[in-house]
């Protein structure tokens, strides 16, 4: 497997120290090799989970189409920064774009980490898969709840947002409701950018990823 370059990380904390257009174009070659170096390293984490993941597999996802532009989308937001901080992932069948559950890796100079799930799916999806754990919550708590999966994540399936009450159209009493308040449902497991560098980190990350597969396959079953 390959590693992340420290130059990659490098260029990420100058970045975050000079988030414009100016110093972005001028320093466009070393943009280059950092996103070529972090496509060829999600390149080796697609053939990682395609030795353990044979649905994934036979999408044949190529790492470009996984990789998230590092323009921001300021529109909206008060934070007028042209650039993120940071080289995001999302590897699954359909690629970043896709609504199914897949993997994560984040690369940021001390806040990089790995995972798999939805983050925060659309309400439609969001829908579906509450319904699933409410229909198949048995099946949920056997993935949710199970010791090998807490021994690699002991904070469990993680929600960006979790609502005080029950959403509409579920009882209040539903066993399955500590989960249906969830607005997302994904693991995280952090990595130190000296992991990253070394090439230390390929089993650890692997063991996550595989952990995560049970959720990934419940999720997308909610999701057809």
């Amino acid at each position: 497997m390959l590693k992340i370059e420290a130059g990659t990380l490098d260029f990420l904390k100058k970045l975050k120290k000079n988030n414009n257009k100016e110093w972005f174009d001028a320093n466009r070659a070393t943009y280059d090799a950092a996103k070529q170096n972090f496509i060829e390293y999600t390149a080796s984490l697609i053939r990682g989970i395609s030795s353990f993941d044979d649905e994934f597999a036979a999408a044949e996802i190529e790492a470009k189409k996984c990789v998230s532009r590092i323009n921001r989308d300021i529109r909206f937001s008060k934070d007028k920064t042209p650039y993120k901080t940071n080289f995001f992932s999302i590897i699954n069948q359909g690629g970043k774009k896709s609504n199914l559950a897949g993997y994560f890796f984040q690369l940021q100079p001390g806040n990089s980490f790995v995972g798999g799930g939805v983050y925060m799916p659309e309400p439609n999806d969001l829908l579906d898969i509450r319904k699933e754990i409410h229909y198949h919550l048995p099946e949920w708590k056997k993935i949710a709840e199970d010791k090998s999966f807490l021994k690699v994540f002991p904070d469990g399936v993680q929600a960006p947002e979790i609502l005080t009450r029950v959403p509409k159209g579920f009882d209040a009493n539903d066993p399955a409701e500590e989960y249906i308040r969830m607005k997302g449902f994904f693991t995280y497991l952090t990595f130190s950018d000296e992991e990253l560098i070394s090439g230390k980190a390929e089993k650890k990350i692997f063991k996550a990823y595989e952990s995560t597969l049970p959720l990934i396959r419940f999720i997308n079953k909610a999701l057809g």
